[in-house]
């Protein structure tokens, strides 16, 4: 017999449960799509942002389920999570490739995680409103690792050696995907559907494997937000099992991103509802600047340029519409090149920067957003760049509903 048989039959066989080696496989990927479920719509989506509210038996089924498959304590999850996006690419982000490097954020994500779920200071600030029940002061947060005690024991007697191999699997599932792939892939490799001012990016637009977390960028933009897709073409796992929960009345959604800005031709003066709706599609607005007026104008100047001027406008046709925070000294420096030499790329590049600041000033007031607003609109329009009017005009049609 050959060996790769014998070892087989061997993983395949022993334990009450008597499985065979196929049917272990597919038990092992339930098991841990349950884990990355829990995950997902337990600790993240309801816990650490609360975008929906989930029935209390769904709630502590997922609470008891990650005891037994990952030792994870939600108070701890929930407050490393917390400071990941108040602090997100800063020396005191607790896991950024950006400042780690990509490289140790793989192979060390569940020991920086570890790390600051064991600082105090940071479960007392960001920890708040977690479980802090009989069942989680004395069983789960006590004796964390209780849990798994259990479930390696469950695992070899219902599936006998092979049990062992699926316990490791449970074990490593977590780590590896959410503290390796999502903390550091997510904020390394991907692409992006906003420019928001960390460097979060989606992986994939199937949102399958790791149950919609794989649209990292996304959730970063609208981080309130129960789903995570946001084009027509993405699909989020984690969302599709969140709105069969909430058709069984198991689950209420309490946030999800603010819809498509709605623009009305005829509304040409800029107002508080226009200030309102601007701030609240802010992200919409930016993709929309990038798409209507940084691009056409690049696309302009490459044809008017020659060859080495065309090569060089290539070489920065993203850093024109990436978030300034995240270009480095070297780029930045090929960027004031480029728009030293195009007076209309520069302006709109400009342009892109100051309507930024208009709601970056959080202190201000509504007037004072407003007459931002407004000056902005009145100077783009005088610049005589088409693409920059055209896009002003349409601002002043935002709203916050259709006539």
């Amino acid at each position: 017999m050959p060996m790769i048989d014998v070892v087989l039959e061997f993983l395949g066989g022993g334990g009450l449960a008597r499985l065979s080696v196929t049917e272990l496989l597919v038990l092992g990927l339930v098991l841990t799509q349950v884990t990355i479920a829990a995950v997902t719509i337990y600790l993240h989506r309801h816990q650490a942002h609360r975008a929906l509210d989930l029935h209390p038996l769904v709630s502590h089924f997922f609470r008891f389920w990650l005891w037994l498959t990952t030792g994870m304590v939600t108070r701890e999850w929930v407050a490393v999570h917390r400071k990941h996006h108040a602090k997100c690419e800063t020396p005191d982000d607790p896991h950024s490739p950006r400042i780690l490097g990509i490289r140790t954020v793989l192979a060390r994500g569940a020991e920086l995680y570890q790390r600051e779920a064991a600082r105090e200071q940071t479960l007392a600030h960001y920890g708040h409103l977690t479980p802090d029940d009989w069942l989680e002061r004395h069983l789960y947060a006590r004796f964390p690792m209780l849990g798994v005690a259990l479930l390696l024991g469950l695992d070899i007697a219902l599936f006998g050696v092979a049990g062992l191999a699926l316990w490791a699997v449970q074990m490593l599932w977590i780590p590896f995907w959410a503290a390796g792939v999502i903390n550091g892939v997510g904020h390394w490799w991907g692409y992006r559907n906003y420019e928001t001012r960390d460097a979060a990016r989606n992986i994939t637009p199937l949102g399958i494997f790791i149950g919609g977390e794989e649209l990292h960028s996304n959730h970063h933009a609208f981080p309130a937000s129960a789903r995570f897709s946001s084009k027509w073409w993405e699909f989020d796992l984690g969302w599709t099992y969140i709105r069969l929960l909430a058709l069984l009345g198991l689950a209420r959604v309490k946030k999800v991103a603010p819809p498509r800005p709605v623009i009305l031709e005829q509304k040409q003066t800029i107002d508080l509802e226009t200030v309102s709706a601007v701030v609240i599609s802010r992200m919409y607005v930016m993709a929309s600047y990038a798409r209507e007026v940084i691009r056409p104008v690049l696309r302009q100047e490459r044809r008017e340029a020659d060859g080495p001027r065309r090569r060089l406008l290539r070489r920065v046709r993203n850093l024109l519409t990436r978030e300034a925070a995240l270009i480095d000294a070297a780029a930045r420096g090929r960027l004031e090149r480029v728009l030293e030499r195009f007076g209309n790329l520069r302006t709109v590049y400009q342009y892109r920067q100051q309507l930024q600041s208009v709601w970056s000033r959080q202190a201000l007031s509504q007037e004072q957003l407003l007459q931002g607003l407004q000056e902005w609109c009145q100077q783009a329009e005088a610049t005589g760049i088409t693409a920059l009017q055209e896009f002003s005009r349409r601002l002043r049609g935002y709203s916050l509903q259709a006539a």
